[in-house]
């Protein structure tokens, strides 16, 4: 699905990732974890422009627009499969075809906040479910996330991420939750400084090597 080979990314000339090779495959769930400023996010940020074609996003930054409503952010992953003029009619006068889709992919999400009520309203943990029904409207074959579900309890969280992968061929996300990955991922790759220092199946992992991985890096940085 993806190779990269040697790839190094700066950021205002800090040098962010370093030298890293890394081979995805289709159909894979990939968790990537590693203490802050390992590089995680600016990884994640270029795989996605690789894959974009076929990716949805849900971004650390979530990318809502505070002054619409639930309806209307969730609505905007729908945009690229409409033409511009069904969009705009939409936007404006919603259809109940496209109301009721809406609803139902909050609901699931368990997500309770009335569909008309403004974003800008809404909880933490409100906006990223918003976010998150957003990037599932998309219906892209895989999906790609930065910490999609940290300001939601563990229990939601193991709920939301169950229905991410029943949804998609491929994740590929950033987690800082070590159960969550090992329970739920095919494999775990670990950043520090920029550099891949961890890759491993999950079946060849157990929270205490994991927990030890995190006690290093914290230890070195």
């Amino acid at each position: 699905m993806l190779q990269i080979e040697s790839l190094s990314l700066s950021y205002r000339e800090t040098r962010v990732i370093d030298d890293l090779d890394l081979s995805i495959k289709r159909g894979e769930s990939l968790a990537i974890v590693g203490p802050s400023g390992a590089g995680k996010s600016t990884l994640l940020s270029y795989i996605y422009e690789q894959l974009k074609q076929d990716a949805a996003l849900c971004s650390q930054s979530q990318g809502l627009v505070d002054a619409l409503s639930v309806f209307h952010n969730v609505y905007m992953g729908a945009l690229a499969r409409h033409s511009f003029a069904y969009n705009l009619l939409n936007l404006a006068w919603p259809l109940a075809a496209r109301r009721e889709e809406v609803a139902k992919l909050c609901a699931e999400l368990y997500l309770e906040a009335p569909l008309q009520k403004p974003v800008s309203s809404l909880s933490g943990g409100q906006r990223q479910r918003v976010a998150l029904a957003r990037a599932l409207y998309q219906q892209k074959p895989s999906f790609i996330g930065d910490e999609s579900f940290s300001a939601l309890d563990p229990v939601m969280a193991q709920r939301l991420l169950s229905l991410v992968k029943a949804r998609h061929e491929t994740v590929i996300m950033v987690l800082h939750d070590s159960d969550l990955a090992l329970s739920h991922f095919d494999r775990i790759i670990g950043l520090s400084e920029g550099k891949l220092v961890l890759d491993k199946p999950t079946c060849e992992l157990d929270g205490e090597q994991l927990a030890c991985f995190f006690d290093n890096q914290m230890a070195t940085s």
